[in-house]
């Protein structure tokens, strides 16, 4: 899996199933990190497990909805010992992955009202360990802007498909100076100066996984956003569910 010590990672996707990691496999990816929308971490965990495979190594993570819907921002959590919910401060959620020493990842900086701002990317410079450079979601001046904030940052960068459909899975990777065969081995390369290389498709094939994605995003922003706000109840990822047993009672915002 460590393909002669270099290893490319898809540092975000949001579906996993036999078909995702065969195609992960075929683009020659060895490792993807798999942060569903309001999954909790013991299911993620679960599923991570049982598709991993001797070519493609799938690492369980959360993408936490910090505030609320109007007022989300996203973070990407690698490395958690215990759940940490949606909608809970920005603050919160921070002090909890520091609390818990987790690999914190900046997806889609500045993209809407969802990506940390510049001004989170300072305050949290301690905590967070990388911010996504490109991702194919993005129209070009979003990707710009994310690359000029990690230079003018000093954050080391990522990439990831973002995928939330199989089809994305291959347009976009980290390749690491690092052989990756375990969770650890991912954080590690995350957390230090390993030299990387962000990868990307910039033809016809990106320029099709953008539209896709777009239009997705669109569906989950409309009926899907409805469904789950007012027709699903409680949120398995709520703080206020009962799998977090009131410890984030003081820190929930909707």
């Amino acid at each position: 899996m460590s393909n002669g010590g270099v290893s490319r990672v898809d540092c975000h996707v949001k579906i996993v199933d036999d078909r995702v990691v065969d195609r992960a496999r075929r683009a020659g990816l060895d490792v993807i990190v798999y942060a569903p929308h309001f999954r909790r971490l013991p299911d993620i965990r679960r599923e991570a497990v049982a598709l991993s495979t001797d070519d493609v190594l799938v690492v369980p993570a959360r993408e936490v909805f910090t505030g609320t819907w109007r007022n989300r921002k996203h973070v990407l959590a690698i490395g958690l010992k215990k759940p940490v919910p949606d909608f809970i401060s920005l603050e919160a959620a921070m002090a909890e992955f520091e609390r818990q020493g987790a690999t914190v990842l900046a997806p889609h900086p500045e993209f809407g009202p969802v990506g940390l701002t510049e001004a989170d990317l300072r305050r949290y410079r301690e905590t967070i360990d990388g911010i996504e450079i490109f991702n194919p979601k993005h129209f070009p001046w979003h990707n710009r802007r994310a690359h000029d904030l990690a230079r003018e940052l000093e954050y080391p960068p990522f990439t990831s498909s973002y995928a939330h459909l199989p089809t994305s899975i291959g347009v976009a990777h980290t390749e690491f100076d690092w052989g990756i065969e375990t969770e650890a081995d991912l954080r590690r390369a995350l957390e230090t100066d390993v030299s990387r290389r962000v990868v990307y498709d910039s033809g016809p094939n990106r320029l099709a996984t953008t539209a896709s994605e777009l239009a997705h995003l669109g569906y989950e922003n409309t009926w899907k956003k409805v469904d789950r706000l007012f027709l699903s109840g409680l949120e398995p990822t709520h703080p206020k569910h009962i799998a977090y047993d009131g410890r984030f009672d003081d820190a929930f915002v909707y």
